[in-house]
């Protein structure tokens, strides 16, 4: 992104320059909007899946958890890479402000509620699914260039249900 000039952005975008300083101040503002936009799409797009289950289906929820999450990064592994492992944030965010690891833990404290399973503590395991499921994509795609989309998912899915204490079956 160094080398890429406020130009070439605003010609590939097709906008004037003074459109894009009403918007951005610099080429990192533009990477960090583009991050925030690649996070709540995500987002949206588990919250649509687990949206699908029916209200007590918690393992069909977690399911949906892990598939919208893999086909999510997946489908946008191009931007990902950009606005998270070339473009380095003048100001990091801390871990807390994840709203994929805070709303999966909402999820699982609700299905502890529901006692449709244990999770003794939801932010840590969500943590570690979370991280999980970042690690085994990021890792398939550098190994592959042909992901095998389903199995990685169902992958995710039998250790995501073994992390709340479900048969993965």
């Amino acid at each position: 992104m160094e080398a890429t000039s406020i130009e070439q952005i605003t010609d590939g975008a097709d906008v004037a320059k003074g459109t894009y300083y009403l918007h951005f101040a610099s080429k990192d503002d533009v990477l960090l909007a583009l991050r925030d936009r690649f996070v709540r799409e995500l987002l949206e797009s588990i919250k649509n899946a687990i949206g699908e289950q029916r209200e007590k289906d918690w393992k069909g929820k977690l399911r949906a958890w892990a598939a919208a999450g893999i086909s999510g990064y997946l489908d946008a592994a191009a931007l990902h890479n950009i606005v998270f492992y070339e473009f380095q944030a003048p100001s990091p965010k801390k871990d807390g402000d994840n709203i994929i690891i805070a709303h999966l833990s909402e999820l699982l404290g609700a299905g502890s509620a529901a006692r449709a399973w244990s999770v003794d503590d939801p932010r840590f395991t969500a943590d570690f699914l979370f991280h999980g499921l970042h690690g085994i994509v990021h890792g398939a795609l550098a190994k592959q260039k042909r992901v095998a989309r389903g199995a990685l998912i169902r992958k995710l899915q039998q250790v995501s249900f073994r992390a709340v204490g479900l048969r993965s079956n």
